[in-house]
């Protein structure tokens, strides 16, 4: 997920290959020896995996300690002009296309509520809003989302000549399109109405 969200700036631009990948891998001080050892060295095989996948290596970076685990890191490329898709170039009457299904905030918060039992957890579940099954169903969804690349989509974007594009993190759909929209060189707004949502997180 970690290598996924590195690499996804480069594929919001077009750029569907990334020359090298530097690693920011922060290790629990405050797990035991033996567990900071296999739960860092889990983080650094899943996140170089996903690197192998999307045909770029980690050739460097930083590793420091931390009260907890955290990785991430830093995707470079080397393009030309015309072998990227400049985010300023939005036009009327542009389609948005989305890659994935939102709502993997929503799975991850539900399955925390879950996992530590909290009111939150227990209203859904009294409520018969949110099932179990339902719930682990949502993360099993997101986690798969989250992990998955956006490679193709990002080769996509030159080949059939979109305007602009932003990856949709930490603000949500609305935060992303409203600045996308507030950065565009031309003045264009955006119109949201049909939008794919993993199952049962609209509940």
């Amino acid at each position: 997920i970690g290598a996924a969200n590195v690499l996804s700036d480069l594929y919001a631009e077009g750029v569907g290959d990334c020359d090298f990948v530097l690693m920011l891998l922060a290790a629990c001080r405050d797990m035991t020896e033996d567990e900071r050892t296999i739960c860092t060295k889990e983080m650094v095989k899943g996140f170089n995996d996903a690197c192998l996948e999307a045909g770029t290596s980690v050739t460097g970076g930083q590793t420091v300690l931390n009260p907890w685990p955290v990785i991430g890191g830093v995707a470079t490329t080397i393009c030309s002009e015309g072998e990227y898709v400049k985010s300023d170039g939005a036009q009327v009457g542009d389609v948005v296309v989305l890659t994935k299904p939102l709502g993997t905030q929503v799975a991850v918060n539900v399955h925390e509520w879950r996992v530590r039992q909290t009111p939150k957890w227990q209203e859904l579940s009294n409520r018969s809003i949110i099932s179990l099954e339902q719930a682990e169903d949502m993360m099993h969804a997101a986690v798969c989302s989250m992990s998955r690349l956006n490679r193709h989509a990002g080769s996509l974007m030159v080949k059939h000549h979109a305007h602009a594009g932003t990856d949709v993190t930490g603000f949500g759909i609305l935060g992303h399109a409203q600045n996308l929209m507030d950065n565009q060189a031309a003045e264009v707004g955006m119109e949201l109405h049909t939008l794919p949502c993993i199952a049962n997180t609209t509940k």
